[in-house]
């Protein structure tokens, strides 16, 4: 890749609206439904799947999944994406209401 190209992908990802959202990560071969909250959930799945090849995921049920049953079992599906809100509080209590939520609706651990 050229600098100069590298530079616009660079401010490009930089310049992009982040939109908020709840996702739930699924392993096949246990049936166990994970749900979080980010406020950038197209960013989200990257940073998981690379805390849990590194062993360091912070949920610790995922990440015992993920080393029993490998990445091939584990799906990432993002559930809901929320508006845009000039607020972070209430983008943050839009956060919370909607995958409590969730949780309850497929009985799932947080992530």
């Amino acid at each position: 890749m050229q600098r100069e190209d590298r530079k616009a992908a660079i401010a490009a990802y930089k310049e992009r609206k982040a939109v908020a959202g709840i996702y739930a990560v699924r392993c096949a071969a246990t049936g166990e439904i994970w749900i979080g909250q980010t406020p950038d959930v197209d960013a989200v799945q990257n940073r998981i799947w690379f805390s849990a090849r590194m062993g360091s995921n912070p949920c610790a049920g995922l990440q015992r999944a993920w080393n029993a049953h490998g990445a091939t079992a584990i799906t990432f599906e993002v559930l809901e994406r929320l508006k845009p809100e000039d607020s972070a509080y209430i983008r943050n209590a839009q956060l919370k209401e909607r995958a409590s939520h969730w949780r309850t609706t497929l009985d799932a651990d947080t992530i």
